[in-house]
């Protein structure tokens, strides 16, 4: 195996099965594992049958330890980089840990595998085209309600992480800033207790009103519904064309130039383009 590299290696959400046979390949050969529980991490060897030597890099440790990590990985070692579910420096502070390695010029090679967010997501029933990853929602109220605000609008699938003590409010801050969308609640992805239920925000709310929320969440939420575009009106559209061909463009691209900023069709706008100069 080459050395100096930085492995980002994905591991299972709960089902131990879910291991990826070359995530297993790597954990073996790296020098050394960079996990945010090693206590975690350690279960996950244990079940392969490896031993490594095991370093923890978590929220409180990351600056100090991800300096140690990288001087180690400058020195010739390889090391593996696990979060405690699924996808390493996704919505975690190996995000850092990446970010620092590429600046620093080390070679960083993922190792796909299992991703609550992408496992909820095609399981949701909801729009999977396009779709927007919002992590976890700020604690503060005014910076979650910032937050709200600012993607009210999006068209795109919503996609959210949150713990159980905080599920009742973000379900309700969801409601109150978004309205009364889709929404698919996967709870517990892979483990024993899975469960994934789509229903309305309000009728999420409803049902956790007297339920206790267990285990980790990944919330789907359907995107706003698209605004139908105001075009301006077919003769502005056209003085906007008779602009970019007065200052040098050729009909065409101006038409085409046209088409972009307002909405209309090139054809259509060429085709009266040219009425247009006839009758005058």
């Amino acid at each position: 195996m080459p050395d100096n590299i930085l492995y980002l290696v994905a591991t299972p959400i709960g089902n131990l099965g879910d291991i990826s046979t070359r995530s297993a390949q790597i954990l073996k050969a790296v020098d050394f594992v960079a996990a945010e529980d090693t206590r975690v991490t350690a279960k996950l060897l244990n079940h392969l049958g490896i031993k490594k030597t095991l370093i923890s890099y978590y929220q409180h440790n990351m600056f100090a330890r991800g300096d140690l990590i990288l001087q180690k990985i400058e020195k010739g070692e390889s090391c593996a980089l696990c979060c405690d579910a699924g996808t390493p420096a996704i919505s975690d502070p190996g995000e850092l840990l990446v970010r620092e390695a590429v600046e620093r010029g080390i070679t960083v090679v993922p190792i796909p595998g299992p991703c609550a967010a992408i496992a909820a997501l095609c399981a949701s029933g909801l729009a999977t085209g396009r779709f927007c990853f919002e992590g976890f929602i700020p604690v503060s109220k005014k910076h979650r309600r910032d937050r709200l605000e600012a993607i009210k609008d999006e068209t795109r699938t919503l996609i959210f992480y949150e713990a159980p003590h905080k599920l009742k409010n973000t379900l309700a801050d969801l409601l109150e800033h978004l309205g009364d969308r889709e929404i698919t609640i996967a709870r517990e992805l892979t483990k024993m207790h899975e469960e994934i239920a789509k229903l309305k925000l309000s009728e999420a709310c409803d049902m956790y009103h007297d339920r206790a929320p267990i285990g980790e969440f990944v919330l789907v939420v359907e995107g706003c519904e698209p605004q139908p575009v105001e075009l301006p009106h077919i003769d502005k559209a056209l003085d906007m064309v008779e602009e970019y061909f007065r200052a040098g463009a050729p009909l065409g691209d101006a038409c085409k130039t046209v088409s972009a900023q307002t909405g209309y069709k090139r054809s259509e706008l060429y085709k009266l383009a040219l009425e247009r100069r006839d009758k005058k």
